[in-house]
């Protein structure tokens, strides 16, 4: 892989964490999270074995739903709460999907 490109991807991972942390707003912080999805990407199949572009796709896949979960969630929230604010979390249902869908981005057990 190209050096500069390679830089770029790190770059692009740094960027979606930071934005992804220092965001008080849902559509900010799914940003985040999509820029580092797709600044991974590339990185996980650098090399061009089978193996490698398997796991690419199939990671992409996963947080792609993932991702649809976390949208699903802040709209139900704030369609429940009026707020698109991170810390207005407060409906049940919204704080199920919304924790379901950050395990799935994680790959905590059981969704590894």
């Amino acid at each position: 892989m190209n050096p500069q490109a390679k830089l770029v991807f790190i770059i692009s991972l740094l960027l979606g964490t930071t934005i992804t942390i220092s965001s008080n707003h849902w559509i900010m912080a799914w940003t985040g999270l999509e820029i580092n999805t797709l600044a991974i990407l590339p990185l996980i199949s650098k090399s061009h074995h089978p193996r490698a572009i398997e796991a690419a796709t199939k990671y992409f896949l996963v947080q792609a739903a993932a991702s649809a979960l976390v949208l699903f969630s802040s709209m139900t929230n704030a369609w429940h709460t009026g707020q698109w604010d991170i810390t207005q979390l407060t409906h049940p249902t919204s704080c199920a999907i919304l924790t379901s869908a950050i395990a799935i981005k994680l790959g905590l057990v059981p969704f590894h």
